[in-house]
């Protein structure tokens, strides 16, 4: 399942060639019916990220701005290289991934504040014309999660810990075996030399922590299948993982041509996005199979925005 180093390489260009193609000619659309620019958002290529973007939609458009949503259009490198180039206007984006795979920084700052307000201040300075509003209350961060009957077994409370292990078998999606914080600099910075890795895409690493095929694995700390108690989450005490609450990145002059009421409406949606909220979110899409708009949709009449 994992491809040799050239061809990771060339897939990842085709990849974003296709991707950034098929959103050619959606940015900055023609004016709308009202006089303004029509807005184009774009979402990454999970759950998650197809409910932000679904409530930004919904939202925006309750308040009378025309906006159209570009979802699923891929991976960090991909999804910046549609907003710097104009493709599109705005996505939601996680703060530490800012700092760790676009900024490339080894440091971490060590708070979530600090941690946006670098993120903000590296976008404004990349020569872009690029913004951030304001950042969510949770954080989706990645965690090693294993089965609570490994971790009595062997004490394991940290990442570290996992080299009590005799042998592990480590489920990573494709896209994070390597990069900065991927699977390969993960076991670097924690000195894993038992681990072993497996290609896995999202979602299944869970069924194959259930099934013994492996014995931690890579997940997200909002993922629906941790709220009921199934798997530990070992302490990320090296703090590898860093800080990874959501915040739009927003063109300027976005902003400027819709108003200040545009970015209000965002600002509101991404107070109510708490960690319990949107694991239930998550869950609603998942588990229950609604779509995304349609869980967007009840919880923003919940919150009173539609």
């Amino acid at each position: 399942m994992r491809p040799a180093p050239a061809a990771r390489a060339t897939g990842a260009a085709l990849l974003a060639l296709a991707c950034l193609a098929a959103l050619t000619g959606c940015g900055r659309a023609g004016a709308a019916p009202g006089g303004k620019p029509t807005v184009v958002i774009g979402a990454k290529q999970f759950t998650e990220q197809w409910i932000i973007g679904e409530m930004y939609k919904k939202g925006l458009e309750k308040a009378g701005y025309d906006v159209e949503l570009k979802s699923n259009i891929g991976s960090t490198e991909i999804i910046d290289s549609a907003l710097t180039s104009g493709q599109i206007d705005l996505y939601p984006e996680y703060t530490g991934v800012i700092l760790q795979v676009l900024a490339a920084q080894e440091r971490i700052p060590h708070s979530a504040a600090a941690t946006f307000r670098e993120a903000k201040k590296f976008q404004e300075q990349r020569g872009h014309g690029l913004t951030m509003l304001d950042p969510t209350p949770f954080q989706n961060k990645n965690a090693v999660g294993v089965k609570p009957a490994l971790a009595k077994k062997y004490g394991l409370k940290t990442i570290g810990d996992l080299r009590k292990v005799p042998k592990v078998r480590f489920a990573e999606y494709p896209d994070n075996i390597e990069g900065a914080v991927g699977y390969t600099e993960m076991a670097k910075r924690y000195g894993l030399t038992n681990t072993k890795v497996k290609s896995l895409n999202i979602g299944l690493q869970y069924t194959a922590l259930d099934h013994g095929e492996v014995e931690a694995a890579d997940v997200f700390t909002t993922d629906p299948q941790l709220a009921k108690g199934d798997y530990t989450l070992l302490e990320d005490d090296k703090g590898f993982y860093g800080f990874q609450n959501v915040a739009p990145v927003v063109h300027e002059d976005v902003l400027k041509e819709q108003g200040p009421g545009f970015a209000k409406v965002l600002n509101r949606i991404d107070g109510l996005l708490t960690e319990k909220a949107v694991q239930d979110l998550n869950r609603a899409v998942d588990t229950v199979r609604l779509t995304p708009g349609e869980v967007a949709e009840r919880f923003l009449k919940a919150n009173g925005l539609l």
